[in-house]
């Protein structure tokens, strides 16, 4: 069973993500940035997610990723 300082440690991390995650959806959405910035911007936030939840990326691909290729979509109109 996890301990109270484990559970706290784990709910710092998602929060963490959770913002940066929103963070560079905005600036994608928001700003005039060339699509090689945003790929590269996004592949990034895939590393740092990576990085605090190692052996998550299964995780990473269901529940982030497809908002970024929508956004991408969206915004440089790719398939």
């Amino acid at each position: 069973m996890a301990s109270q300082q484990e559970i706290l440690e784990e709910n710092r991390k998602v929060r963490r993500l959770q913002f940066v995650v929103n963070l560079v959806l905005n600036v994608v959405a928001q700003s005039d940035l060339p699509i090689e910035e945003a790929s590269a911007l996004v592949a990034n936030t895939r590393k740092f997610a990576l990085d605090l939840f190692p052996d998550k990326e299964f995780a990473y691909d269901l529940i982030y990723q497809p908002k970024f290729k929508r956004l991408m979509a969206e915004k440089y109109r790719i398939v």
